[in-house]
């Protein structure tokens, strides 16, 4: 039995976003049926259409027609969840939103996914990524050489908003399984935005600098080799980089480097560039340096690790022709994902509304009584975390003395582990394992991303978990999986967006770009929250827990979904380019006299109207084909550089071009449309007084969410947490007189950078 069989879905979304979520579910045997317009999804010829509707039933109905309207209603009151992602009041006037499906069906989970928000000005644009990051402040997150926001090849946003939702609504299936009762959900693209690119601001601290393409520090950026090629150095901790200096025999000079920074830049710079990368890349693996090739997503998809982690699944298609597709990101143990079919044309099920259910007792969260203790680290399993705490699991950060490597006072480290309480425990000191062991007797999940092999030499793997507590959900992340030669190695976001093909993608025919976002990182922890929530789920069916497994490396598929797909004929993904603006002259970024602006012109009759209401003579079609840099972009920038950003966006909104404001970075926090859409929260921090970071990941009607707590310290609430496991007080205090648990005056750990290098604000 698998996580959500007998579950069904009426998936009434297009594009990427809604349909991914759905998919995801699907990937666990839900029953999806997929309702598109007559002349099907606005995205069927995508080359991503394949995977993010396998597994479903595709169903055409006419909302416009009465008769198919009611067939719709009726399809989605019969089922157990009903997604949509239309603008802000289509629904109500379609009578599909939430009150209206709801009335007389208590046990529906009616899920809304607009691209934007959900009120004010921008959110009833068409459905356009670049958009969403202009307003976000996303486009102005990623590393420039100049002060300009960024065209995103890839739709983070979308992909963040597709997990997002996914567990949101496993989540609302969860808390449905012990109330009988549904609710409303929202998971917009600005939810989306807060997992993907969410970063909590001390107010009484500096603005972090704007990163740079090739990456913020020596230690941990992009380096062009003798040959022209490129490869990443991902010496992230101190450890690892003296390791590489020491390699490239520049030992002695190792307090110099390490303490002048623009030195070192210069110094790598010229030695890589004396050999070719063949020859830096064995030297630096030997020395056991975390590095790796800048690479293509075609010769990554088809390579050796993606096979040995049985992530590449080949389908034929009667239309395309033999095709691959990334497989499920997540491996549960006992109830595993599979992708059974392609898109299938169907009819409409014979469902039936189920049977009113017997109330149960009532949650104010939808993952109210889940208990975690969270060994992650870094950002994917800290991450993770925080999603869960923010979905109202009691999460429980479990730290050495040494502390996270990440932890520090910076925004990154913040954002990662809110909404828990700290525990501090030495698993190398008498009595701790066997303490840690009696917290699992009374825990649901444990969270960890220690490298492979790592957790069972520390006696908490999956089996000895299952020992003691057989209802236990382990979920363990590494890098490149459990199989294959590369699975002891460790491994960093920026290693896998080079193999992967996301930074060559991002640089187009230029040089590789790091995505400022850490791309594998974030939607790793995204994965994992909905792995343990579908576990959590398949647990309440079958009584038993069971082991989850997802790395670095399957994100690095999961977030380019729809730009892995092959086969015979695809036409290629979209690449960019160094301050890579956009895609043509009609859909990129613009700079006006008090600002930036975005321009996401699609369709012939929009670049028509672009091109009249600017006043600049052209050709609609090459508006739209031509570079984003050639001359009819020369002529267009040049008139909006005339014009003051609200006066431009007034225009071009007149003219039914779709276009929004570019938002910096740090002035997203004060902006007044998502302020509107409450993106931010300020709360407080014990020590280091008030600060600003993103409120939720999803919103829902009946069971709100929310962070409850601030950030802890290592170790903060060790005593707290203990007593309220039941540990008796002389216990504790033995276990903290012999270093087997540990207060923040006893912790180790000293602040460092916590990686704040690889964010801007």
């Amino acid at each position: 039995m698998s996580a959500y069989r007998g579950v069904r879905i009426a998936d009434f979304t297009q594009g990427v976003a809604g349909p991914m979520a759905c998919m995801l579910l699907g990937d666990f045997e839900a029953e999806v049926v997929k309702v598109e317009p007559p002349g099907g999804d606005r995205l069927r010829d995508h080359p991503g259409y394949p995977a993010w509707n396998r597994n479903k039933t595709v169903v055409a109905l006419d909302l416009a027609d009465p008769a198919d309207l009611a067939r719709a209603r009726e399809l989605a009151r019969a089922a157990d969840v009903a997604v949509f992602d239309h603008a802000p009041g289509e629904l109500e006037a379609l009578g599909l939103d939430a009150a209206s499906l709801r009335d007389g069906a208590d046990h529906l989970v009616h899920v809304w996914m607009p691209p934007y928000g959900t009120r004010g000005r921008w959110s009833g644009l068409p459905a356009r990524h670049s958009l969403l990051a202009a307003v976000s402040g996303i486009a102005f997150r990623q590393g420039a050489y100049g002060d300009s926001p960024v065209h995103l090849i890839l739709p983070l946003g979308w992909y963040g908003q597709a997990v997002m939702a996914a567990g949101a609504i496993g989540a609302a299936l969860y808390e449905r399984g012990a109330s009988g009762q549904g609710q409303a959900v929202t998971v917009s693209g600005l939810h989306g935005v807060s997992e993907v690119g969410g970063v909590v601001m001390v107010l009484d601290q500096p603005r972090l600098p704007r990163g740079a393409p090739q990456g913020a520090s020596p230690s941990y950026r992009l380096y062009q080799c003798g040959d022209g090629d490129w490869f990443f150095l991902a010496t992230l901790f101190m450890p690892f980089y003296r390791k590489a200096i020491d390699a490239l025999g520049l030992g002695a000079h190792w307090e110099v480097l390490a303490l002048n920074p623009v030195l070192a830049n210069e110094v790598l710079c010229e030695v890589f560039l004396t050999r070719p990368r063949s020859h830096w890349l064995g030297l630096l693996a030997d020395a056991g340096v975390p590095c790796a090739p800048v690479g293509n997503r075609t010769d990554w998809f088809a390579g050796d690790a993606v096979r040995h982690a049985g992530l590449r699944l080949e389908f034929d298609d009667p239309v395309r022709g033999r095709l691959a597709m990334p497989g499920p990101p997540a491996r549960l143990s006992a109830t595993p994902a599979s992708v059974r079919s392609l898109p299938l044309a169907g009819g409409l099920p014979a469902w039936t509304p189920p049977a009113p259910a017997v109330p149960g007792p009532a949650s104010s969260r939808p993952l109210e009584g889940v208990r975690v203790l969270d060994m992650g680290s870094v950002i994917a399993g800290a991450l993770a975390g925080a999603v869960l705490a923010n979905l109202g699991a009691d999460v429980i950060k479990i730290e050495s003395p040494e502390g996270d490597p990440f932890r520090s006072d910076g925004g990154p480290f913040l954002a990662c582990n809110r909404g828990k309480r700290g525990l501090g425990v030495d698993l190398k000191q008498p009595g701790a394992k066997e303490m840690f062991l009696d917290l699992v007797r009374q825990s649901d999940v444990v969270l960890d991303n220690y490298r492979f092999g790592v957790r069972k030499r520390l006696g908490v793997d999956y089996e000895a978990l299952k020992a003691v507590n057989p209802r236990i959900i382990s979920c363990s992340v590494n890098a490149y999986g459990d199989a294959g030669p590369r699975a002891p190695l460790p491994g960093f976001d920026p290693l896998l967006q080079a193999e992967g093909g996301m930074m060559a993608a991002q640089g187009g025919d230029a040089e590789p770009v790091l995505h400022t976002i850490a791309v594998n990182d974030v939607a790793t922890a995204g994965i994992v929250a909905f792995g343990i929530i579908s576990a959590l789920n398949a647990r309440r069916r079958t009584g038993e827990g069971q082991e989850v497994i997802t790395s670095l490396l399957a994100q690095s598929l999961t977030f380019q979904l729809g730009e892995v797909v092959s086969y015979p004929g695809r036409p290629p993904a979209p690449s960019g380019g160094v301050d890579c603006l956009g895609l043509s002259p009609a859909h990129r970024y613009y700079a006006c006299r008090d600002g930036w602006i975005g321009v996401a012109a699609e369709t012939t009759a929009e670049a028509s109207a672009l091109l009249e209401a600017l006043g600049v003579p052209g050709d609609p079609g090459e508006a739209l084909a031509a570079p984003p840099e050639g001359p009819l972009a020369g002529r267009l920038a040049e008139c909006l550089a005339a014009r003051g950003r609200e006066e431009a966006l007034a225009l071009l909104g007149a003219a039914g071009v779709p276009c929004a404001p570019c938002v910096r970075g740090y002035e997203a926090y004060d902006d007044a449309w998502l302020a509107e859409n409450r993106v931010f929260e300020a709360w407080r921090h014990g020590r280091l007084g008030e600060a600003v970071g993103v409120r939720s990941y999803a919103d829902f009607s009946r069971t709100p969410g929310g962070f409850r707590f601030p950030v802890p310290d290592a170790g903060e609430h060790t005593r707290e947490v203990l007593a309220g496991f039941g540990l008796p007080a002389e216990r504790i205090e033995v276990l903290l007189a012999n270093g087997a648990v540990f207060e923040p005056a006893a912790a180790r750990s000293h602040l460092r950078d916590g990686g704040a290098a690889l964010f801007t604000q």
